[in-house]
Order: C-alpha cells, then structure tokens, then sequence
C-alpha cells in the first residue's frame, strides 16, 4: 500500500516522522493497534476505513521508528489525546514517541516526535472551503476581520489551530477562538495556556499542512510504571555490594 513521507520545512525540529496513506478497506485482525471496541460503534464504512488505515499507519511508523506495535497500544487521557503504553505484561518503561492521528480528503495521517515533546498533526485539501458564517468561531477580532477579508487564507488558520489543539492535548477543550494564527508565516512560535509552542505550515501536494510541538510528556504512568520507578528508585538509594564479605576468624 501507498505511504508517503512528508518532510516538514526546517532543520532544528524535534525528531519527528509524519506519514500519509490512501484511506482503505482493512481487515481489523491485521491491525494490532485497532481499538475493537470503537470499530464496532462505527455505523458507516468510511468511518471504519478511516480509521482503521490511521491506525494500520500508525503500526507502520512505529515499525519505522524502531517499536514493535504488539508490544503498545493506543490510550486516551481524559481529553481523548491519543498516547501510546506498553500492554499489561510487557513491563518496560521505557519513554516511547509521542503521536498525532487524523484523517481528511482520503487520506489517514500520522506523525511521531521524540517522548520529550507532545505533537499534534493537521492536514486538509488546499482547496477546502470553510464558509464565512464560520469564521466567527473559529477567530475574533483582527484575526476574525482579516479572514473575512481574506477568505482563502481560513483553511491554513484551521490546520494550524487543530495542530496546536492536538500537542496541548485539549482537543475542542481549547477554544480556537482563542489561538491567533500569524497568515503567511511558514515558522512561528506561540504562547498558550502558558505553554511554548512551536509552529510550522507547509503545502504537500494538494494538502495543506500543520504540525505544532509542545514541550512535556502525554502518557499517564501505569501501576506498572509506578512499581517500575519505585524498583529503580529503591536501587539507586540502596547500598549495592558484589560477592560476599567474609572475615577470617582463628582459621
């Protein structure tokens, strides 16, 4: 199947990889990362397929970053962030990548970054339209007045406040009204909910595209993490000797 690597512009980013594929048909028993339980509350196909091939995707990227996908599966906190943990057994805690999904005009996306930073991940058709009666609640102010004057610029202010939603982890629990997007601006860097966060918009092909990054770490600790941290902290605090200590006596 067809996977595109989309490079997003600069050199000093966060280590990242963002793939795309065509939206497919998938059987769910070939995709280790399908939520079961969430596939079968989808009334229509398309939505299936969507996200199925998000997660089928998803496998893949971890493949290419070096994680075997039977080992993980895919949470959400309590904002529906997608974070990946280990499976119950598998006791590791080591930190693993941080992750953004979505999927539109036919395609599923997904981007991976380095544990140390919270991604987010936005892509729509170019060409989307978003009808004016909309922008009021999406922008207010300058913001709101320059897309009304410049229609055509709504759908890059879009991508790009998803993006900053998603690697704050708040979703729509974040008012877009309140994020301002600087227009025409490839690289920029944002302060919100007293987070920095780094912004980036380029064009792949008819997409128009949105990754932002913010500094911390999504997953939630497990009890396994917790006796896994506990271990580690009662060894590092503990007097650790080789061998054995033997006096001589009047041998």
């Amino acid at each position: 199947m067809t996977i595109e690597h989309l490079q997003p512009p600069g050199d000093d980013l966060p280590t990242c990889l963002v793939l795309r594929s065509p939206v497919q048909t998938h059987e769910p028993e070939h995709v280790v990362l399908a939520d079961a339980d969430e596939v079968a509350t989808f009334v229509v196909q398309k939505r299936c397929d969507e996200h199925l091939t998000g997660r089928w995707l998803l496998q893949e990227a971890l493949a290419l970053w070096g994680i075997d996908a039977t080992l993980v599966s895919v949470e959400r906190t309590k904002h529906r962030a997608p974070y990946l943990a280990y499976i119950a057994g598998v006791w590791k805690n080591t930190p693993l990548p941080s992750i953004s999904l979505c999927h539109s005009g036919g395609w599923a996306y997904v981007a991976i970054a380095e544990p140390e930073w919270c991604v987010g991940l936005d892509g729509e058709p170019s060409d989307r339209g978003i009808q004016p009666n909309a922008f009021s609640m999406m922008a207010k102010g300058a913001e709101l007045e320059f897309l009304l004057a410049h229609p055509s610029c709504a759908i890059e202010a879009w991508v790009s406040k998803e993006a900053i939603q998603k690697s704050l982890g708040l979703g729509m629990h974040l008012n877009p009204r309140k994020i301002e997007i600087p227009i025409g601006v490839e690289r920029s860097y944002l302060s919100i909910e007293k987070s920095k966060i780094q912004l980036v918009k380029w064009a792949h092909k008819e997409a128009s595209m949105a990754i932002a990054f913010t500094a911390g770490i999504r997953a939630v600790p497990t009890p396994e993490d917790a006796l896994l941290e506990a271990t580690r902290k009662a060894m590092t605090e503990s007097e650790w000797g080789v061998g054995c200590k033997t006096t001589r006596g009047n041998a």
